[in-house]
C-alpha cells in the first residue's frame, strides 16, 4: 500500500491560501511555506490506497489534513488539498542567478587605443 508524507502549510499562510483565487492545472508550491511532519510524530506518514483515502483516514485524527496541506507520494508526486478537492502540485525551486564574471577592461582599453 502506498504511503504519503505530510507537508503542513505554515499557520501564518493559511489565511492567504484561503482567499487566493482557484487556478486550474498543477499548483506550484514553495518548500519554505511548509513544515514536514517529523518522523517521531504519529501523523508524519500515512498509508492509504490514494490521496483521498489518506484524507479520510486523517479526517478523524488529532491533527487532520487541512486545506493547503500537501501529501507527497513515495514516487515524489505531490497532491495539494484545496476547497474544490485534491489536485496535483509541484515544488518551485528558487531561481539561481548565474554569477557575473568580471573581466579586466584594462586589456580591452589598451587594445582599442593602440
Amino acid at each position: 500500500m502506498p504511503s504519503f508524507r505530510i507537508h503542513r502549510l505554515k499557520d501564518h499562510l493559511r489565511q492567504n491560501f484561503r482567499f487566493a483565487p482557484h487556478l486550474s492545472g498543477v499548483a506550484s508550491v514553495k518548500p519554505r511555506d511548509y513544515e514536514i511532519a517529523g518522523p517521531d510524530q504519529e501523523d508524519a506518514v500515512v498509508e492509504a490506497s490514494s490521496s483521498y483515502a489518506a484524507f479520510f483516514a486523517l479526517r478523524e485524527s488529532a491533527r487532520p489534513v487541512q486545506v493547503g496541506d500537501v501529501l507527497e507520494c513515495e514516487d515524489g508526486t505531490l497532491k495539494i488539498f484545496k476547497f474544490v478537492g485534491i489536485e496535483d502540485a509541484q515544488w518551485i525551486s528558487p531561481e539561481v542567478k548565474p554569477e557575473m564574471t568580471v573581466e579586466p577592461m584594462v586589456a580591452e582599453a589598451a587594445a582599442v587605443s593602440a
